[in-house]
């Protein structure tokens, strides 16, 4: 099954983003932290001048008209484009995140309204995100955007770069600020780009998964084995049927 609807292939428009992305400036400045601040304080961002000279460079080099825009805090707001690929089925939910309780979520009631789905590997959004939105903020908002109820620590955020015809992942930290990120690469995708995929297998928490999807794993991969299987077989078939017919033709000669 296909996610159809509001998770499509390709980019959502402005007016889109501007009427319903999770993370509005004003939500992020009343949610800042003494926490949050420190974070940022800690990557070392440049002064406030610096700053905006880097936005200044970056909304001249944009071609979209999505600039970035600074308040008088010196945090600023912008946009950002994730593509999702996600390669094993997520469970999503038929009803509004708010329906539910924290504590109904997981229940049987809940439950009732979920199903599995497989997101198209092409499928991308456009968020508007302040500078103190954080990596594991996106991952969240993206899930309840979809209203995904899987755990968000069983995906990581990515930025992917291209160097010299190679490409690149490099997986963020649940602290770092996304739109800094994109800041420092410049508005070209085709330097950098972000990329929501599934956690890394070393760093899954496997007690987040619920065991009918632990099973689900285990359907999958066991399909992968026998398409594998099918293929090698195929191919050993190919191979030696070619071996037949030239040990024929060599005693012909």
């Amino acid at each position: 099954m296909m996610v159809s609807g509001s998770m499509s292939s390709g980019y959502s428009s402005l007016e889109e983003d501007i009427e319903d992305y999770f993370f509005t400036a004003k939500e992020n400045l009343s949610r800042r932290s003494a926490k949050v601040q420190n974070v940022q304080s800690e990557e070392k961002k440049p002064d406030l001048q610096e700053l905006m000279r880097k936005i200044e460079i970056f909304n001249n080099e944009v071609q979209n008209g999505l600039v970035m825009k600074m308040a008088e805090d010196g945090t600023y707001t912008g946009f950002i484009k994730v593509h999702l690929q996600l390669r094993r089925p997520v469970t999503v939910s038929s009803q509004t995140p708010s329906v539910y309780t924290k504590k109904e979520a997981s229940s049987n009631k809940a439950k009732e309204n979920w199903t599995s789905i497989n997101v198209p590997l092409d499928a991308m959004k456009q968020l508007h995100i302040s500078s103190i939105t954080t990596a594991s903020e996106v991952i969240r908002g993206l899930l309840q955007k979809f209203q995904v109820v899987d755990d968000p620590l069983k995906f990581a955020l990515f930025k992917k770069m291209q160097k010299e015809g190679q490409v690149f992942f490099q997986k963020l930290a649940v602290t770092e600020h996304p739109l800094y990120v994109r800041l420092l690469a410049g508005p070209d995708a085709d330097v950098l780009s972000f990329v929501l995929k599934e956690n890394e297998i070393g760093d899954v928490q496997w007690d987040a998964f619920t065991v009918p999807e632990l099973q689900n794993f285990l359907l999958i991969l066991e399909k992968e084995e026998r398409e594998k299987v099918q293929h090698v077989q195929k191919k050993f078939v190919t191979f030696r049927q070619h071996l037949q017919e030239a040990l024929k033709d060599n005693k012909k000669k």
